[in-house]
């Protein structure tokens, strides 16, 4: 019978890894690869194998900002060890947000210290396709390890978007994390980018597109 944390997630890749001698298996997952704004940032747990289920993990995106702030403690508390690390907007641009997420995952690892096996969200990365790791799809719904890194991830994102809508209150980054909400696209139309902004993702790059000339329609 697989051991389960209250909220329903399986210890099974983690049990399997642990009989097989992993005993630092790290769960990878990030946050912010979809928003218009901001840094990506990532995050590596490891658990102590062998370890009590963690009453209320569960996927991120299924949790209150209040639930995540309490959950993002008690995993610092009861984990091996945790790595958080972030991509910045000018490494998304540069190098393009998945080879920017990977990075922000290598140095979240890196911070964690000595791992001997990964679970990351989603398809694995050909970046790691020579390391002892393997891509969970959807793993912050189904692994405990990979949900204690989406709501280290998302959590310290989010207060981080949060100090960062201080300075720049306009575009409601407190509520959307800079992702592309309707107000925030129309606040980028209103006020323009910031230097915060994804100057790659096509709702910002738009706006310094040519407005087509007057008098016909806009056609050629």
């Amino acid at each position: 019978m697989s051991a389960m944390s209250s909220a329903g997630l399986p210890f099974d890749r983690e049990q399997r890894l642990w009989a097989q001698g992993f005993s630092r298996v790290a769960g990878v997952d990030e946050a912010g690869r979809g928003c218009l704004a901001g840094p990506v940032v990532a995050a590596a747990c490891i658990l102590p194998a062998g370890c009590d289920p963690l009453e209320g993990v569960r996927d991120s995106k299924l949790t209150k900002r209040s639930e995540r702030s309490a959950l993002a403690q008690m995993i610092r508390e009861r984990a091996l060890s945790v790595g958080i690390a972030a991509a910045s907007r000018r490494e998304v641009d540069r190098l393009n947000i998945r080879v920017a997420s990977v990075l922000a995952m290598r140095r979240a690892l890196t911070r964690a210290g000595i791992w001997n096996y990964a679970l990351i969200d989603g398809p694995l990365p050909p970046e790691f396709a020579h390391d002892p790791a393997e891509g969970i799809i959807d793993g912050d719904a189904l692994c405990v390890s990979i949900a204690c890194a989406s709501i280290l991830a998302k959590t310290l994102r989010d207060d981080l978007m949060a100090k960062l809508a201080l300075r720049h209150p306009q575009y409601g980054w407190e509520r959307n994390a800079g992702y592309g909400t309707a107000a925030h696209r129309e606040a980028l139309l209103e006020h323009g980018p910031t230097r915060h902004h994804r100057q790659s993702f096509r709702p910002v790059s738009q706006l310094s597109l040519p407005l087509p000339p007057s008098g016909n329609g806009g056609r050629s």
